[in-house]
């Protein structure tokens, strides 16, 4: 890491690299870009105790810094964290090449043949906090689609990040295919992400990863295009028709199997007629776990339940606690969900489908669920072999960000001597 480096120039000279770099990895083989995953991963196999000795000092730096339980569990890294990300890398190398992808194809009156395919964005910029994961989900994702990355992780991180980072780097080397197309900010100066919220003439787009300041931050300050990931509100709704045992596992599950993800559940709403069939089941259940449930008046009366105020309606713990209420019915639950959600993830306990697609039909939530934990909020469980985040927004990509939702469309036209009258 440079000591008081140049921010503009460095970040200038990086943006240039990267859009050159994407200029030729548009059109690069299935083949190399397979070859330079798998390589990738086998690098960061073979250097997994370098990673965790890395990781070590971060583990050092966040202590020191006072991060939360949910976030040094996001920092964290084990041998068994390391096999995730060389499944991840193995997972992208697997998939489809999405790039030239034929979307459509159709012919016209006038004789033209005209075909939408899949390209490459350019240039991706990601900006993410703790997860040292992410560096190679975001590198095997860019790469995959054919585009070009500037990866800037949280300073907690860094070292984490880096180690991992020459794992993808020499993936690139052994497969041909130029170094600048998976680069990593090197440095931990904050102006490097204010940087890349300006760079417009190589950036084509910025996804961040991380909690709601950041995501607010990038928001406020890009000039770029922003794929917009916001708090993991996640709600868990238990119908009056919903089966104990179903309802006892998934929420169990949802909350407390990693408290610190986005789609750990945050908040969980209860049928009044389902609350001594099954809430207080689950409810108990809870508190036996360890997990604080700030409840409402109606659930005052259950032992070990703390008053709610109404901070914790909409509040994402990323911790062993949860929000509760009771509902009248449905209509009050999605009612709920709209005034305090994220868009992230919700999901409905019933054995009633109509109930369940009515709570599909009125919600638009990037994800529904019913009858699974949230906790499967997650692209690599959704077949994506990994994802750079959840976006909440509305525009061009929503949901897990794989491969395929890093790329934008062309329009390919054919004629034969055609022109028009």
């Amino acid at each position: 890491m440079k000591d008081d480096p140049d921010i503009p120039s460095l970040m200038a000279d990086i943006g240039r690299r990267a859009k050159t770099a994407a200029a030729s990895l548009a059109f690069a083989t299935t083949a190399s870009k397979y070859n330079a995953l798998v390589c990738a991963a086998e690098h960061i196999w073979a250097d997994r105790f370098d990673i965790i000795a890395a990781n070590h000092k971060d583990i050092k730096y966040g202590h020191n810094k006072g991060l939360s339980n949910a976030m040094m569990d996001r920092l964290h890294l084990d041998e068994g964290r390391i096999q995730g990300i060389v499944d991840g890398l193995h997972a992208v190398a697997e998939q489809a090449d999405p790039v030239g992808e034929v979307l459509a194809d159709w012919k016209q009156p006038s004789g033209l043949n005209i075909q939408r395919v899949r390209t490459p964005l350019g240039v991706v910029g990601v900006i993410y906090e703790s997860r040292p994961n992410v560096t190679a989900d975001a590198g095997a994702l860019c790469l995959k689609s054919g585009n070009a990355v500037i990866l800037r992780g949280g300073s907690e991180s860094f070292h984490s990040s880096c180690a991992i980072h020459r794992g993808l780097q020499q993936g690139l080397k052994d497969a041909g295919i130029s170094v600048d197309a998976v680069q990593l900010v090197p440095t931990r100066d904050r102006d490097a992400v204010s940087e890349m919220l300006t760079m417009t003439e190589t950036i084509d787009v910025v996804i961040p990863r991380g909690g709601k300041g950041l995501v607010g931050l990038v928001q406020r300050e890009a000039k770029v295009p922003v794929f917009a990931h916001l708090e993991g509100i996640v709600h868990i709704y238990i119908d009056k028709d919903a089966d104990v045992e179903k309802s006892l596992d998934i929420v169990l599950n949802s909350k407390t199997r990693r408290t610190g993800i986005c789609g750990a559940v945050e908040c969980l709403l209860i049928h009044q007629d389902a609350l001594e069939k099954v809430g207080k089941t689950v409810l108990s259940a809870l508190i036996h776990e360890g997990v604080k449930v700030n409840g409402d008046e109606a659930l005052q009366a259950i032992d070990g339940i703390a008053q709610a105020t109404q901070a914790d309606w909409g509040k994402e713990y990323l911790d062993m606690e949860i929000a509760a209420r009771v509902v009248p019915n449905i209509g009050a639950a999605i009612t709920h969900i709209r005034n305090y959600g994220s868009q992230h993830t919700d999901c409905i306990l019933t054995e009633n489908t109509d109930t369940a697609d009515r709570f599909f039909a009125e919600l638009d939530s990037a994800i529904l669920m019913h009858n699974a934990s949230t906790q499967f909020a997650d692209g690599g469980e959704f077949g994506m072999g990994a994802e750079i985040g959840i976006a909440t927004g509305k525009m061009h990509a929503r949901g897990p960000v794989g491969a395929a939702q890093l790329t934008s469309f062309k329009y390919l036209v054919r004629g034969n001597g055609t022109t028009r009258l």
